[in-house]
């Protein structure tokens, strides 16, 4: 009897078919597969070189091996039957999933905070450059520290400022790295 089968007919009456269905595991073997499909298709974007074309091992093989590998791997995954105890983990996932998509009282949902930390790493990514690494680095560090919930200011300006010059200081003096350091209409950065 195929996995799938033997999971619907060894479902109780009380819990759903989702619940059975859509596992943590089986979600990530989902991603997964999708991934080694996507990853499969563009390996033939991979150019070779004419004299490479009768060869047996070439700048594709590895990477299709990646992707069969990972496509296989997934399709084991997805189709492993259920234990009891892949029932309890399944069951405590998933009722502390519901309460992360929960709204808190007296607060915001708790997904609201990682939604704001990715738009505020946006904001960072697209400032960095014209408002210069410790400017952009220590706001991005403010604003994270304070999205997170910390509320003392004297611990946040130090700790953001202090990274940020520590990590300036060790890239540009010690690796070599050139980084400007303030904004580039400030002409400071040379």
């Amino acid at each position: 009897m195929w996995p799938a089968l033997r999971l619907c007919a060894a479902r109780t009456s009380l819990e759903p078919i989702g619940s059975v269905m859509l596992t943590r595991d089986r979600l990530g073997a989902l991603i997964l597969l999708a991934f080694s499909i996507g990853y499969g298709v563009m390996i033939y974007d991979i150019p070779l070189l004419p004299f490479q074309a009768n060869q047996a091992f070439t700048a594709r093989t590895l990477p299709q091996a990646l992707a069969i590998l990972g496509i296989v791997l997934s399709l084991v995954l997805l189709f492993k039957p259920l234990s009891d105890d892949d029932r309890k983990t399944n069951a405590r996932w998933r009722d502390a999933m519901a309460h992360i998509l929960r709204r808190v009282p007296g607060q915001t949902y708790p997904l609201g905070r990682v939604a704001t930390l990715c738009v505020v790493m946006t904001i960072y990514g697209l400032s960095v450059r014209p408002a210069g690494f410790i400017v952009a680095t220590s706001l991005f560090l403010i604003c994270g520290m304070y999205i997170l919930g910390e509320r003392r200011h004297v611990l946040i300006l130090a700790t953001s400022i202090g990274v940020v010059l520590f990590f300036w200081t060790l890239m540009t003096q010690f690796l070599g790295v050139y980084i400007a350091p303030f904004p580039e209409f400030l002409g400071l950065g040379r």
